[in-house]
């Protein structure tokens, strides 16, 4: 261990069977309990809101989906589109890893207007604006997921809480690193306690578009800042003058910004996009 430094090499395992070559991951577990505390926290806000909790399994199908596969096809569209032209049906390969959330945020949302759009009564700004409270907790469980995986780590640091990721596969220099799933993992579940704390104060009288407004400035935004600490995670991204993450930050912040405004001043957010 260096000095200053803390040595993480924990396994990416809850335990590992030498014999099947296989084994739970953390990862994986993390992943799941954001949709098992996301699916709690709906159930209430159904029966505060009255509506039809048979719905919820429908919704989770949407979400569950919507996730996956936007995550999936948006790494591999914006950081390695070469390995979805060689063969399309890594997209399906989950297991190797490779998820960004940037696609999933533009996934979700259209998972969503399918949803609603059979559903007068739970319009598009209606769900979204709730299902983000529970996505912001859900990104604390993936951020932690990733620094059991010793993935999307920080760029060096000469600070004392810098990271020794020993189990990095990345081929990164291992040098004391900024331990940025934490620096992130806080930041969301910050803002899920206060995208909650919004929802509960005004529940049905929650203006369309705020929530969901609120989350894409919030989330994107630190993704902006965060990035400039954080390892590249193709090596193309060098020779641009902002990141990837930071290039697909911009739009989902300025649409945030156009939500606030409509909410402030008073204009009724559309149901649909």
């Amino acid at each position: 261990m260096e000095l200053g430094a803390i040595t993480w090499d924990v396994s990416p395992f809850l335990f590992y069977i030498e014999k099947w070559g296989w084994g739970p991951r953390w990862y994986g577990l993390l992943f799941a309990l954001g949709f098992v505390f996301g699916y709690r926290f709906f159930q209430k806000v159904y029966h505060w809101e009255k509506r039809p909790q048979q719905d919820l399994d429908t919704l989770l199908y949407y979400v569950i989906g919507g996730t996956l596969l936007g995550a999936r096809l948006g790494h591999l569209v914006f950081y390695e589109p070469q390995l979805l032209l060689e063969n399309p049906l890594v997209l399906f390969m989950i297991w190797k890893g490779g998820l960004a959330s940037h696609g999933a945020a533009i996934a979700i949302p259209l998972a969503v207007y399918l949803y609603s759009r059979k559903r007068p009564d739970q319009p598009f700004l209606w769900v979204v604006d709730r299902l983000v409270v529970v996505v912001a907790l859900g990104g604390t469980f993936i951020r932690l997921g990733n620094l059991m995986n010793s993935e999307i780590v920080g760029a060096p640091t000469d600070l004392p809480w810098g990271f020794l990721f020993v189990a990095d596969t990345s081929h990164l220099p291992i040098v004391p690193r900024h331990p940025s799933q934490l620096y992130e993992a806080s930041f969301y579940f910050l803002t899920y306690l206060l995208l909650r704390a919004l929802y509960l104060k005004r529940k049905t009288e929650t203006p369309h578009g705020l929530l969901f407004g609120w989350f894409l400035v919030l989330v994107f935004g630190f993704r902006f800042l965060i990035e400039f600490i954080k390892a590249d995670q193709e090596a193309f991204e060098a020779a641009l003058p902002i990141n990837m993450g930071q290039i697909l930050s911009i739009p989902l912040v300025a649409l945030g910004l156009w939500l606030l405004a409509r909410t402030r001043m008073g204009s009724k957010a559309p149901t649909a996009p």
